[in-house]
């Protein structure tokens, strides 16, 4: 792809301008090559999209099987897209502004209860170095409401144990202090005692948590652990390392936290984004009533 090309400028506007991640950029990009996909069977550039054209492939996601809340998203990369065409002076008007996300109900997170957690931490051989490792980033996930990607970026100038702190490089570049459990802080001090007789590549000194190379373990490997020890465990719901994200945050609520502080730990920027876990507690208070109030005993 050019340089200089419509898509390659966009993709340095959502990391120079919106501050983006490489990992919601690179997901920005797979949902916009789908459209470039579209415009080239169809022998359209970008400046002769219309609507009728964009409704057009939306119709044919739809033929394809992909699902509403994905077609939701690629909507609005689309719409971001266009928004910047205009201001970049390729195009007068935004052809997606009166495109229609189709309607979608409120997906509630997986969540693990505590039991399920230790459940799945006592599946871990913490004997081992790998063990030992793979016990401290699962910990610290759920202690701290991490981000896998915030996790594997953590490095040693992020830690203030004997604050009881640690520095998250979030989205968009922006730092917050996360409160750490004394829990989490000690499995990490173990690691660090195999961490310690490891051999470290040359610019991963300050990283945390490495891969058996010596480099900064991948998002990919710690999906690959939890899930093998939740199959281990014998969990059988749908798992993935934001799994104890979701688990910190619910667990907070239903023991009373402030919700804007919960905000606050997770690093969100919207209250709204948050809000979706009060949806999370009632639904346990519900299942907690149908449980235990004498009118529904049968």
């Amino acid at each position: 792809m050019q340089r200089n090309s419509p898509v390659e400028k966009y993709k340095r506007y959502l990391l120079l301008e919106r501050g983006l991640s490489s990992n919601t950029i690179d997901a920005y990009m797979t949902d916009l090559q789908k459209l470039i996909d579209f415009a080239e069977t169809r022998n359209l550039s970008f400046t002769e999209m219309k609507l009728q054209h964009l409704e057009e492939f939306l119709a044919e996601l739809h033929d394809n099987g992909i699902k509403a809340r994905s077609v939701a998203r690629i909507i609005s990369g689309i719409k971001s897209f266009f928004h910047y065409l205009v201001l970049d002076g390729f195009i007068e008007e935004n052809p997606g502004l009166l495109l229609e996300a189709p309607k979608i109900g409120l997906k509630l997170p997986v969540v693990l209860s505590v039991e399920e957690i230790d459940c799945l931490l006592d599946r871990i051989d913490v004997s081992t170095a790998e063990g030992a490792r793979n016990y401290a980033i699962i910990e610290t996930l759920y202690s701290c409401g991490l981000r896998v990607s915030e996790l594997t970026n953590l490095r040693f100038s992020d830690l203030f144990f004997d604050e009881g702190f640690i520095r998250v490089q979030g989205k968009g570049s922006k730092q917050r202090l996360v409160p750490i459990s004394e829990t989490a802080i000690q499995k990490i001090k173990n690691y660090l005692l195999h961490r310690n007789q490891q051999r470290v590549k040359k610019g991963s000194e300050d990283v945390v948590f490495l891969s058996s190379r010596g480099t900064a373990i991948s998002r990919v490997t710690v999906f690959y652990y939890i899930r093998q020890y939740a199959e281990a465990a014998g969990i059988s719901k749908e798992i993935s390392p934001h799994v104890f994200r979701h688990s910190f945050a619910t667990h907070l609520l239903e023991r009373g936290a402030n919700i804007r502080v919960i905000q606050e730990m997770l690093g969100h920027e919207k209250i709204t984004t948050t809000e979706i876990y009060t949806h999370m507690d009632r639904s346990f208070l519900r299942q907690e009533i149908i449980e235990h109030h004498p009118r529904n005993k049968k």
